[in-house]
C-alpha cells in the first residue's frame, strides 16, 4: 500500500521501477550453471540486489572477479559484524582470512539468514576464486589481508578521533575502492587510479552508511556497534547512545549535521575518480552508488528520523538514478541537485552551518565548472 501511495505521489517513478524489476529478473536468468558459480551469483543477488545487478553488467572476466571480491569481503564483514563472537576467536579469523580463500574446505558458521548460508558454504566462493586469473587473485588476496588486519585492530580499539574514524573507514571501505581500482586495471579497461582517489570513493560510501545506520548499530544485540567518532559526538552528549533519546533531539541533529559535513569532504575526490573512467559499465558500477550516497546524505541532514527509524531514498527515486545515470554529465547533475537540496536544509543557527555551506559550495562549483549542467 505504501508503494502504491509513493507511485501516486511520483507517477514518473513507475517506468524506471518496471525497467529495474525486469533487469533484475533478467540478471537472475543469467546465473551460471556450474554449481560453484551458480551459488556465487545467487548469493550475490541475495546479499545485495543492486550491486548484483551492476556487477552482472560488467564484462565476463571482470564480472566474475568483482563478484568474488564482493562475496569474500561480505564474508569477512559477516565475521566482523557478528557481536556474539568473542574477540579471541574473531581476531585470528579476520587476520587469516586472506589464507582461507585458498582453502576449498574452510568454512566458519556465523551471521544470520543469507549471510549464514554464505559462511556455511564458503567452499563455493573459494572454488570460484581459484578459477580467477592470477592478477585478480593477487588483488583480492592483498585487499582481504589488509582489511582483515584493520578490522582486527578496531575490534580492540575505540573510534576516538576523526583520524581513527577515517582509518576505520579506510579498512572497511577505502580498501574496497583500492581493490576495485586494481581489478579494473587488471582487466585492461582502466588506468590504475591513485590510492587517494580510490580511498575517497570508499570513504564517502562508508561515511554515509555509518551515518544512516546509527540506530541499527547502537541497538545491536548483544553489543552496540559504535563508529561515530568521540571527537565529534562528545561535543553534544556524554555517551553516543544518548543521541537516540528524545530529550537530546536538538543536540542529536546538530551532531548528525556535523557528521554529514565531515562526509562531504570526500566528494571532490569522488568526482575526479569518476571523471577519469573510460568503460561505460565500470562507470555506471562506480557512479550509481555515489549518487545514492549524496542523495542519502541530503535526506539524513537535519533529520531527527535518523535517530528514530530508517531513512533511505524511496525505491522509485533509486530506480530513476539507476535508469538515468549513463554519463559524467548525469553525475554532475545529480550531485548538483542533491547538494542544493542539502543546502536548502541548512539552518544558520546550526554550529557547523558555515562549514557545511562551504563544503557544499565547493561541490556545486565543481558541478557548475564542468559545463555540463545545461546539457540535462
Amino acid at each position: 500500500m505504501e508503494s502504491l501511495r509513493a507511485i501516486l505521489r511520483h507517477p514518473d517513478d513507475l517506468y524506471p521501477m518496471v525497467k529495474l524489476k525486469l533487469a533484475a529478473r533478467n540478471a537472475v536468468k543469467q546465473i551460471p550453471a556450474e554449481p560453484h558459480w551458480g551459488f556465487c551469483y545467487s548469493m550475490l543477488h541475495k546479499v545485495s540486489r543492486s550491486y548484483g545487478l551492476f556487477i552482472q553488467q560488467l564484462d565476463t572476466d571482470l564480472r566474475d572477479a568483482v563478484c568474488i571480491f564482493y562475496l569474500v569481503l561480505r564474508a569477512l564483514d559477516t565475521v566482523e559484524d557478528d557481536t556474539s563472537i568473542a574477540a579471541e576467536v574473531k581476531v585470528p579469523i579476520l587476520i587469516a582470512f586472506h589464507q582461507h580463500i585458498y582453502d576449498r574446505d574452510w568454512h566458519f558458521s556465523c551471521g544470520t539468514k543469507e549471510y549464514k548460508v554464505l559462511m556455511d558454504e564458503f567452499h563455493h566462493v573459494s572454488t570460484a576464486f581459484l578459477e580467477l586469473g592470477h592478477g585478480y587473485q593477487e588483488a583480492i588476496e592483498d585487499i582481504t589481508m589488509r582489511m582483515g588486519a584493520g578490522m582486527a585492530k578496531f575490534i580492540c580499539k575505540e573510534v576516538e578521533t576523526v583520524d581513527d574514524y577515517d582509518e576505520y573507514c579506510h579498512y572497511a571501505a577505502g580498501l574496497v575502492g583500492l581493490g576495485l581500482s586494481k581489478l579494473f586495471h587488471a582487466s585492461g579497461k582502466e588506468d590504475l587510479a591513485s590510492d587517494a582517489l580510490s580511498n575517497s570513493m570508499g570513504l564517502f560510501l562508508q561515511n554515509t552508511d555509518i551515518i544512516r545506520d546509527y540506530l541499527e548499530d547502537i541497538n545491536e544485540i548483544p553489543k552496540s556497534r559504535m563508529f561515530w567518532p568521540r571527537q565529534i559526538w562528545s561535543k553534544y552528549v556524554n555517551k553516543l547512545e544518548d543521541l537516540k533519546y528524545e530529550e537530546n533531539s536538538v543536540k542529536a541533529v546538530q551532531c548528525l549535521n556535523d557528521m554529514v559535513t565531515n562526509a562531504l569532504v570526500h566528494v571532490e575526490d569522488c568526482l575526479k575518480y569518476m571523471s577519469d573512467l573510460r568503460d561505460p559499465a565500470i562507470f555506471r558500477f562506480c557512479a550509481i552508488p555515489q549518487i545514492m550516497a549524496i542523495g542519502t546524505l541530503a535526506l539524513c541532514y537535519n533529520n531527527i528520523q535518523v535517530f528514530r527509524g530508517v531513512v533511505k531514498m524511496r525505491r522509485g527515486l533509486t530506480a530513476k538514478v539507476i535508469d538515468r545515470t549513463k554519463t559524467m554529465s548525469d553525475v554532475y547533475g545529480a550531485f548538483y541537485d542533491f547538494s542544493r537540496m542539502l543546502k536548502s536544509k541548512v539552518n544558520d543557527n546550526d554550529p557547523n552551518a558555515r562549514k557545511t555551506k562551504d563544503n557544499l559550495e565547493a561541490i556545486l562549483k565543481i558541478c557548475r565548472d564542468s559545463g555540463t549542467l545545461n546539457q540535462r
